[in-house]
């Protein structure tokens, strides 16, 4: 009998050990649990020869940012699916070639073609989606729209029960403003598959949107000492937790949450979510008036240095401006503004000059120089999306623009765009704010 995955695709494999086995890896793959690698290993060691294990292993070393082991283990799987595969095996390795080795513009338009046939190879429809997806990073400035339309668009392959379908679907509808839509279908998801980081992470997303932060926080709180701290997101769902705390005040238990979970020293995550939760962590604590502990900002920034030490990736590039900044370091803001507006100049990085002007607008801030960081960052700021990232990622920096008004005098600006975050997310910190400007 021919071996499926678990959506009913065929796997060219004989071993019944191997199929099971990839399987399980990649639904554990999908839900950022422990064991992935584990169980693609040993679906290997069932059938060497069966290549979409290597695959999913290498898209595994990829989301570890370890470029070396992805690059040898897809070389592995497109050298074996070459001689053994189906056409949609032979495409799906070619998509995450494409991708682990940077080429993301080629991936996408690929997977957005193999995905009008075989729209239920999650693995491939998982590559677009997401707040560090194909989408989000490519500059678009309609990426929220473009992952609705996705899911959309091939929904009705999935059945109503597909935990992984579900919770990407219902976060791509929150992040794009349907929040109460997408926060129903990322319960939903959630509630068929517990042990799904994603999904914990979607519903944490789709809660901020809704303004639910306390709910949020019990949510984590509850979930998380569930999910082992080898875990891909514990740090950054952690993040969460932290902000919700920060946001109503609670400045003692966000700082124990940062220091329990999410700094580098403790934090197992991707280094691009350790970079920006720490910098946005740390730039928010101290912007919104608290005091940041002794060699906080250090670590952050030591163990970011080394991570994305070149211009070019703008979501991570507008974090280490942070850094940079905080450290009063002009001349590091200087050289990665000026390769960020070569790169814009020349075409070569998709979210285009907004990420030289954050980099300029941070480090105004820093030097206090609040109407120049407004006068940078006013005229931008709906190209800000363009950097990727998720809705509360990039509130930071609409955070910056909103103190700089309101530090610069500018307190007319500063009510309007309070007044349209208040319509768009109940926050009491934005309450807060606007009680101090009509005082």
């Amino acid at each position: 009998m021919a071996h499926l995955d678990r959506r009913g695709l065929p796997l060219s494999t004989t071993s019944d050990l191997a199929a099971e086995r990839y399987r399980e890896g990649v639904d554990l793959l999908l839900s950022a649990w422990p064991g992935a690698a584990e169980a693609l290993e040993a679906a290997v060691a069932a059938d060497p020869d069966f290549a979409l294990p290597h695959a999913a292993r290498a898209r595994l070393h990829a989301i570890r940012a370890e470029p070396a082991e992805a690059r040898a283990r897809i070389a592995t799987a497109a050298d074996l699916v070459a001689r053994n595969g189906t056409a949609r095996e032979r495409s799906h390795v070619e998509i995450l070639s494409l991708a682990i080795g940077g080429q993301p513009a080629k991936a996408l338009e690929r997977a957005l073609a193999h995905l009008e046939d075989w729209p239920r190879d999650v693995l491939v429809l998982s590559l677009p989606l997401g707040a560090f997806g194909l989408f989000a990073f490519s500059g678009m400035a309609d990426h929220d729209q473009a992952r609705v339309d996705l899911c959309e668009r091939h929904a009705r392959h999935f059945a109503e029960d597909d935990w992984w379908f579900l919770t990407y679907r219902g976060w791509s509808h929150a992040e794009n403003g349907a929040v109460a839509q997408g926060l129903d279908i990322t319960w939903r998801g959630f509630a068929l598959r517990r042990e799904n980081a994603n999904a914990a992470h979607a519903v944490s997303h789709a809660l901020y949107e809704a303004g639910a932060n306390d709910e949020a926080e019990v949510l984590i709180a509850g979930w998380l000492p569930g999910y082992d701290r080898s875990g891909p997101l514990h740090g950054h769902i952690a993040w969460h937790s932290a902000l919700a705390a920060l946001e109503r005040g609670d400045t003692e238990r966000a700082l124990a949450i940062y220091g329990e979970h999410v700094q580098p020293s403790v934090s197992k995550g991707m280094p691009v979510n350790v970079v920006s939760d720490t910098a946005s962590f740390l730039w928010r604590l101290q912007a919104y008036g608290h005091e940041v502990p002794a060699g906080l900002w250090q670590a952050a920034a030591t163990y970011a240095a080394p991570a994305f030490p070149k211009a070019g990736f703008a979501f991570a590039d507008a974090h280490m401006a942070i850094f940079e900044a905080a450290a009063g370091d002009r001349e590091a803001v200087a050289r990665r503004t000026a390769a960020l507006t070569q790169l814009a100049d020349a075409g070569s990085l998709g979210a285009g000059p907004v990420v030289p002007a954050v980099c300029r607008a941070a480090l105004a801030f820093a030097d206090a120089d609040y109407a120049d960081c407004a006068r940078i960052l006013e005229p931008v700021t709906c190209e800000v999306v363009r950097i990727g990232g998720s809705g509360a990622q990039r509130e930071m920096l609409e955070d910056m623009l909103l103190i700089a008004l309101m530090r610069s005098g500018e307190a007319a600006k500063a009510r309007a765009l309070l007044d349209r975050r208040l319509h768009r997310r109940p926050s009491p910190r934005d309450a807060r704010w606007l009680g101090q400007l009509a005082a």
